[in-house]
């Protein structure tokens, strides 16, 4: 059966048995753009910024949504985002840039990263951004001497980490203490941090910030992360701090298979919603100014990856191997975290399955496989293949190894599509170069 709980808003599979995204078919995209490819459904990249929208600021009037660029950004998705309201959360210069190239106003960009280059500190007071998250003590004497050389007084926030244990991957677990991002409240150097900014001459400390990591699929830590940070900030009222703003980030999950069932929108805003508005009735404190920062959440459901099927190997009583046009050079995250995805055969997608294959990629890896043990029906050499819950890390990740061009970004709409990202050519691939 078609998973349709995995695949965008739109998705829907025809009268003749094909996949249709945003009211237009696989096929034709796969026709016009070439394979591989990578479709983004704008109904559910809209659908999705209304909901965060609109499920935190019910519950804490005044409440932002910034969109974690790292997910995957360009200037025309910024600029679908910006219409829906949603300020950025960006990770470096080159993503800063991005944003002020599409015309988005940068007072809602929120610049985070564990080593920001001065380069990029620089860049970002000089466009007046409007919040660095300093993540270490090297930064935050860094950024108070260069904003006092620009002559300006930088609006920060401190990243801490709480010691909460999230339950994801190794990889992309960040709010322990054994990490390399932020200030551990529990070895005291959170305590430093707040009172070294308070102390700077060119910075003003607002808030805190957290993230405990992603995907996130449990809603407790959030509520304990919540309280315990908001309780350490009350330590340092009489000395200064103000907590007008809070962001306990993001790493709010998503369905990557039929059976994975991650929290809803608005659970994870009733959870940390409600433990924001108890905790602070708590202790005396003004509700700060809630931001959350989504991106997987917001443009991993929206995306399809459609590749297309060439060599067929099958080794009797070992198994059988599809190889496609793409692989871990547009799709690193199931060789470097064990990712799982749903695949489905878009010209064929009502068709029962009668066999367990693996899809390959076409890179010069043993590990370059996107799906393993995956039941589908019979495939043959040109049948087009589509992976969802790929808008997320995987065109953000992408790589030019084998020196393969990485592949288009297609937006659809109302049966139409546009060119978001133009295909690379092999003259691309040797631009940078120097003979």
């Amino acid at each position: 059966m078609f998973p349709k709980s995995v695949f965008p808003d739109t998705a829907e599979v025809n009268a003749d048995g094909h996949l249709v995204i945003g009211g237009c078919t696989a096929q034709a995209l796969a026709d016009e753009y070439g394979t591989p490819v990578y479709v983004l459904d704008e109904a559910t990249i809209r659908a999705k910024c209304r909901a965060f929208v609109s499920e935190f600021s019910q519950r804490a009037p005044g409440a932002r949504v910034a969109y974690a660029c790292k997910a995957y950004i360009n200037p025309a998705l910024a600029r679908v985002l910006n219409e829906e309201g949603l300020g950025f959360d960006v990770v470096s210069g080159g993503e800063l840039a991005t944003i002020a190239n599409s015309g988005a106003g940068l007072e809602n960009v929120y610049f985070h990263g564990n080593n920001k280059t001065p380069q990029e500190l620089e860049e970002a007071i000089a466009q007046n951004i409007g919040w660095v998250v300093v993540d270490s003590f090297h930064e935050l004497e860094l950024l108070d001497h260069l904003a006092g050389e620009a002559g300006k007084t930088q609006d920060i926030l401190l990243r801490v980490s709480p010691g909460i244990d999230p339950h994801t991957h190794v990889y992309t677990t960040t709010g322990i203490l054994d990490s390399k991002f932020g200030f551990s409240i529990q070895t005291g150097h959170a305590a430093i941090a707040v009172r070294q900014a308070l102390a700077a001459k060119n910075l003003n400390l607002r808030g805190l910030h957290f993230h405990l990591g992603s995907p996130v699929f449990e809603l407790e830590p959030y509520r304990v992360a919540t309280e315990l940070v908001l309780r350490f900030a009350a330590e340092f009222r009489e000395e200064g701090l103000q907590m007008q703003h809070f962001s306990p980030g993001g790493g709010f999950a998503v369905a990557y298979t039929r059976d994975q069932q991650p929290p809803s929108v608005a659970d994870y805003a009733e959870t940390i919603c409600s433990a924001l508005t108890a905790t602070c009735d708590d202790l005396g404190m003004e509700l700060p100014t809630l931001v959350v920062e989504p991106g997987r959440s917001i443009i991993g459901p929206a995306g399809v990856a459609l590749y297309r099927v060439g060599a067929i190997k099958d080794i009797p009583g070992v198994r059988k191997f599809v190889s496609v046009d793409g692989g871990m050079g547009d799709n690193i995250r199931p060789a470097l975290y064990e990712a799982q995805y749903e695949v489905v055969v878009a010209n064929k997608a009502n068709a029962d399955p009668s066999e367990t294959v693996t899809i390959a990629g076409k890179y010069c890896e043993s590990g370059d496989l996107l799906a393993q043990g995956v039941a589908l029906p019979e495939i043959e050499s040109g049948d087009l293949l589509a992976i969802p819950v790929s808008g997320a890390y995987c065109p953000s990740m992408a790589s030019n190894y084998n020196l393969n061009p990485r592949p288009p970004m297609v937006l659809a709409a109302n049966g139409s599509s546009r060119l978001i990202r133009r295909r690379e050519s092999y003259q691309d691939l040797m631009y940078c170069d120097v003979v």
